[in-house]
């Protein structure tokens, strides 16, 4: 088992509060390539993969490679996702992979091999999971986490509209799907120090009340949504209430749309870090 300061939630919480609290997703599809001026080929994935890591890997809290737009290009994306990820968590960020896995039995453990085995070419700080198979069939998942020091982020509400048709339907004891996932989520973090390493991804668009009190989830929250999708630094309030700390805020057209160009990406995100820290009410200077 990995120390205390070597647990996914100990590694996040030091990175978000020395680099500030924000994930940039690296989502190199067609149309963005195309803004970069790059073919739509595995030589182009290449280039706007990597230079988001030269732009953001050493002063960004952590990345976010989606796996789909590098799997499209067959075994050739596949390798500039392992470089991908190798390179970004070599600069220092974390890399949460963006997946959204989900199975049963002997396919999650193959899963789980792929993205939280550190001996894997895949290996990550974290991945995305999908637990509507039960919360139950994830637990590959989460032991190779916890003894590995890494995290998972299960989908809870999530910002396109029709997860609400899953996600808010209520079970037979009136609690609704995305809260018993939920639950079940703190119960496996339990007290864990600074956070546990499940961690939940909760849409930033989100209107309607969350019925769980996401402050007693005692993990992560990934708040995708910022930028392109509508929602604001300052939605994030509204959203999260008590739970402000333990959120990652998530961009990535609204940061990506900027380049190819390092220093423009820089500044961008800088400047989207000190939006957040200020929105989330953290104390610390910008760096």
């Amino acid at each position: 088992m990995p120390r205390p300061e070597d647990t996914f939630g100990a590694r996040l919480r030091k990175a978000m509060d020395t680099r500030g609290p924000l994930c940039v997703g690296i989502d190199p599809h067609a149309a963005l390539l195309g803004a970069w001026s790059l073919p739509d080929s595995v030589a182009g994935l290449e280039r706007f993969a990597l230079t988001v890591v030269e732009a953001l890997a050493d002063r960004i809290a952590v990345l976010k490679p989606q796996s789909s737009f590098f799997e499209r290009f067959g075994s050739a994306g596949i390798a500039v996702l392992e470089r991908t990820i190798a390179e970004a968590r070599a600069a220092g960020a974390l890399v949460i992979l963006d997946a959204k896995r989900g199975d049963i039995g002997s396919t999650v453990e193959a899963y789980a091999d792929a993205y939280l085995d550190p001996s894997s070419p895949l290996f990550a700080d974290a991945v995305t999971v999908s637990p509507y198979l039960g919360f139950g069939a994830l637990e590959p998942f989460l032991g190779a986490a916890e003894r590995n020091g890494c995290g998972v982020f299960v989908l809870a509400f999530t910002s396109n509209p029709e997860g609400a048709s899953v996600q808010r339907a209520v079970t037979p004891d009136g609690t609704a799907v995305g809260a018993a996932i939920l639950a079940q989520a703190a119960e496996r973090n339990g007290t864990a120090v600074p956070m546990g390493p499940v961690g939940a991804v909760i849409g930033a668009t989100l209107t309607d009340p969350i019925p769980f009190d996401l402050a007693s989830l005692n993990g992560a929250l990934l708040a995708p949504g910022l930028g392109a999708q509508g929602a604001t630094p300052q939605d994030l309030r509204a959203v999260f209430g008590d739970a402000l700390a333990n959120v990652v805020p998530s961009m990535s057209r609204e940061v990506l749309r900027h380049g190819p160009d390092v220093p423009v990406l820089r500044r961008v995100a800088r400047q989207a870090v000190k939006d957040c820290r200020i929105a989330l009410g953290y104390a610390f200077p910008d760096h």
